[in-house]
């Protein structure tokens, strides 16, 4: 049976295969259980604008959230990252597992622009599952936007 992450995938009419595998503890692990680059696996990062206010935004594994960069798109002075009660209460679904496919909520979606034109894995909603799809589509059926909005992960 889908999950909520598929269903909203196939309602949204969005091209898309699950990927089945096994526990993992990083982005890295989570990669090579997919068969994919770091870069391929990206991160669907809860981040609140104000109280009850979030964006998705959407960062490639071997990257990390640009906070000038999204302040200034988003036009703000102060951004967080919700704890992780509050990020399940925003989206529905645990930290490690969040897409924005079948959030509790729609919130905007942000995609950094490293991602247009790729095939990307985002998470499914559940533990060990990920959700490849096109980018472009993906972001497109959501409502996205593409912008700049990271940097490379230090190291």
């Amino acid at each position: 049976m889908p999950g909520p992450a598929e269903t909203a995938a196939v309602a949204l009419g969005v091209d898309h295969k699950i990927l089945k595998h096994g526990p993992v503890n990083s982005v890295a692990e989570a990669a090579a259980a997919q068969g994919v680059e770091v870069r391929d696996l990206v991160k669907t990062i809860v981040v609140r604008r104000a109280a009850g206010d979030y964006v998705f935004v959407l960062v490639p594994g071997d990257r990390q959230i640009s906070w000038p960069k999204l302040r200034t798109l988003l036009g703000v002075n102060r951004l967080s990252l919700p704890d992780a009660a509050t990020a399940k209460e925003a989206t529905g679904y645990e930290r490690g597992t969040i897409t924005p496919f079948g959030s509790a909520r729609v919130w905007p979606v942000i995609a950094d622009e490293t991602t247009r034109g790729r095939t990307i894995n985002l998470g499914a909603g559940e533990r060990g599952v990920g959700l490849q799809v096109a980018a472009d589509q993906a972001v497109g059926a959501l409502g996205g936007q593409f912008a700049d909005v990271t940097e490379a992960t230090s190291a």
